[in-house]
């Protein structure tokens, strides 16, 4: 017979897990973080960790962040050696959550032309294929998203006009009905979000790039595949520009 688990008991065991979880994601990013910084340099092993103070993470967590940033390609684990950091060549580099890292790093304004140069080889095709591949809620939505964008160009830095910027992308991506494309999808939202997280979107919005954003979706409607590549190719290269305006490079 199952015997009965008092409410109170249920509420202790999901604090300890929900106390868990938030063990595994700091200790994740502490870990994530200190390879992609260089901290720890290729070769070494990973550090103690520091939870400020908190008590440390069980080993049951410290092998389940090891696992997840083996799985990144961030370390390599061997037997007696534990985990140890690896080079930059080995990182699955478009994973968002190492992106992200990135964009926290010394490196960030590297990284994000990178990023740029990406999406400057992905972005403007993907708009050539989605006059031919878009259907109807795509043409909607890439209108919808770029007139958002629009109604708070003022605010360029902030959350809503980021989250039209993302829905604009995204869709353009997934419009094209390349499946490769579509899956990068993350990591341009990781790029737009890690603009405005580390203060490199402008307060105003070019009005100029907002028109080409725009001008893109009723070309893509009247199937001119080349023209929206044209002018898909002027918005990145807007974009690349802005971050090393803003940047003062």
């Amino acid at each position: 017979m199952t015997s009965a688990i008092s409410p109170m008991t249920a509420a202790v065991s999901g604090a300890a897990a929900a106390n868990e979880l938030s063990l595994h994601d700091r200790l994740l990013d502490e870990w994530g973080m200190a390879v992609v910084s260089g901290e720890v340099a290729t070769g070494e092993r990973l550090p103690e960790p520091n939870m400020d103070g908190d008590a440390a993470p069980s080993r049951t967590v410290t092998r389940e962040v090891t696992r997840v940033l083996e799985s990144m390609g961030l370390v390599s684990v061997k037997r007696k050696a534990g985990a140890t950091a690896n080079p930059i060549e080995q990182w699955n580099i478009l994973d968002p959550q190492v992106i992200q890292w990135r964009l926290r790093g010394p490196h960030r304004i590297a990284a994000l032309h990178e990023l740029s140069q990406l999406r400057a080889a992905v972005e403007p095709v993907a708009a050539r294929l989605a006059a031919s591949h878009a259907t109807a809620d795509d043409w909607a939505t890439l209108t919808r998203a770029a007139i958002e964008m629009v109604a708070h160009s003022d605010h360029a830095d902030e959350a809503e006009y980021l989250d039209a910027d993302i829905l604009f992308h995204r869709t353009l991506l997934e419009a094209s009905g390349n499946l490769m494309f579509a899956a990068l999808g993350d990591v341009i939202a990781s790029t737009l979000t890690g603009r405005t997280q580390h203060e490199l979107m402008p307060q105003v919005a070019d009005q100029t790039a907002l028109s080409w954003h725009t001008e893109v979706a009723a070309l893509i409607r009247k199937g001119d595949g080349a023209a929206a590549e044209a002018t898909m190719r002027q918005i990145v290269d807007e974009s690349d520009q802005a971050i090393s305006h803003i940047a003062g490079e």
